[in-house]
């Protein structure tokens, strides 16, 4: 099964369990975000990836410059561990991991929750590429992926305890849009995938596909 595939049995099994009211506010908050236009306007193929300098999950520092001369880097934004569908889309890159290390790369995942949601979500699934904490957005913002939850759709993460103010220390508004990279050494995006939609996500495949064109 493909990854969004997963993806897409997962989202119509929880709709079911939401009550309609809240299915409802989700809905309206992703037409606007997708409406907005904002996916169209983030950085894409051919563009130079911004510079990033950014603690890992055991309080190591990596950073996009010291990456890049030992190959290219796939680059991946995702919401959170609190979201489901970025623990789906996180496990089946780990399932891809060896594919993606053989062909030189290196997977690195970026979210703006502290180090310690981003250790438990390490540990967790056993992920083997280091996940980032990019408290307060900032380099997704440099990406063009950084937007701000509608009032409304806040509420209702508040309402399901995601308590995003703690995991985003004091930055519960501002998430990525899901997006995915492949960097090469000379810092020019050769893929790339966003999406408004964050029940939608780069598949694995397309990823491995793009570092082959690499080569």
């Amino acid at each position: 099964m493909s990854l969004n595939a997963e993806l897409r049995t997962f989202y119509d099994a929880r709709q079911q369990q939401i009550p309609a009211e809240i299915r409802a506010i989700m809905q309206r908050a992703g037409e606007e975000l997708e409406s907005s236009g904002q996916a169209d306007r983030a950085l894409t193929t051919g563009a130079q990836a911004p510079g990033f300098s950014l603690p890992t999950a055991t309080g190591k520092t990596v950073t996009l410059k010291e990456l890049l001369p030992q190959g290219p880097v796939v680059l991946t934004f995702y919401r959170g561990a609190w979201c489901p569908y970025c623990n789906i889309a996180l496990r089946s890159l780990q399932q891809h991991h060896d594919a993606i290390t053989q062909r030189g790369a290196r997977l690195i995942a970026v979210s703006p929750q502290i180090p310690d949601e981003s250790l438990s979500l390490a540990d967790k699934h056993a992920l083997a590429f280091d996940v980032l904490s990019d408290e307060g957005s900032t380099v997704a913002k440099s990406y063009g992926l950084a937007f701000d939850l509608p009032d409304d759709l806040a509420a209702v993460y508040d309402k399901l305890g995601f308590d995003l103010q703690r995991v985003n220390n004091g930055h519960p508004r501002t998430l990525p849009l899901p997006a995915t990279y492949v960097i090469d050494r000379n810092s020019t995006i050769q893929w790339a995938f966003v999406n408004s939609d964050y029940t939608t996500r780069a598949e694995p495949i397309e990823i491995l596909g793009a570092l082959d064109a690499l080569a």
